[in-house]
């Protein structure tokens, strides 16, 4: 979910060694089955921590949320990556359940996704803290609507009538046509990373001013809501896939 630099951090060798790699589909699923294990084990520090909390001091807790953030910034890291490479794989992720796949905006989770979860899981804020998460809440849509008429024009210009004429016609083009047609595609390219950049700025953005909105304890909570949600989400989405295709 969220993404941001902290100094110590385990993560440092793995993801010097992502910045030099070439990522393709298999690769970043090879990456992100292993970035979900790690995210399991993440979950059940999160849950001790949630059930001990009292036993718990403030640095125990603020360390354990910056391996969580650390953990979080590096699937950001290789996404962007992987977006460098091929942004269209970004935006149909077959790594997804065709389920996760329902819950997508522009390559990711809705940025106000994070605020309903503090609603829903985070039941004891003050009433200065509702005011700045409602405040939040309405930044966020604003900046979400911009994005998405954003996103509207690059698809307006997909379906623009030389192009989708093109398309239409894919099997039975003559080569000048055919390079017409790519290199339309190629141009969207460009367009389409600068949409996944600004979302996902825009996502971690939103779940750092969340963060900076809580408390230790509340932000414990809210970061196992947000774990089990994706998790759970994830198995619900594969044994759908498994009854539709047995």
């Amino acid at each position: 979910m969220p993404h941001r630099s902290v100094g110590n951090n385990n993560n440092n060798n793995n993801n010097n060694n992502n910045n030099n790699s070439n990522w393709s589909a298999s690769s970043f699923q090879n990456f992100f089955e292993g970035w979900l294990v790690r995210q399991e084990h993440y979950l059940d520090e999160l849950l001790c921590a949630q059930t001990d909390v009292h036993e718990k001091s403030e640095d125990e807790l603020k360390d354990l949320i910056e391996r969580v953030l650390s953990h979080y910034k590096q699937y950001y890291e290789v996404k962007s990556l992987l977006a460098q490479e091929d942004v269209y794989l970004v935006f149909s992720p077959i790594w997804f359940s065709s389920y996760e796949r329902t819950f997508l905006w522009i390559a990711g989770f809705k940025p106000g996704l994070a605020i309903r979860l503090v609603g829903n899981s985070v039941e004891d804020l003050s009433e200065e803290q509702s005011r700045r998460m409602d405040r939040l809440r309405l930044e966020t849509r604003t900046e979400e609507s911009e994005l998405e008429e954003d996103m509207a024009r690059v698809q307006e210009s997909v379906a623009a009538p030389p192009l989708l004429e093109l398309a239409r016609r894919s099997g039975r083009l003559i080569d000048g046509e055919r390079n017409e047609m790519e290199s339309a595609i190629e141009m969207l390219r460009s367009p389409m990373e600068v949409l996944v950049r600004r979302a996902d700025f825009l996502r971690s953005k939103t779940t750092m001013k969340v963060l900076e909105i809580l408390n230790s304890v509340q932000s414990v909570t809210f970061l196992v809501a947000a774990a089990q949600l994706q998790l759970r989400v994830r198995s619900w989405g594969f044994q759908r896939d498994v009854e539709r295709n047995p």
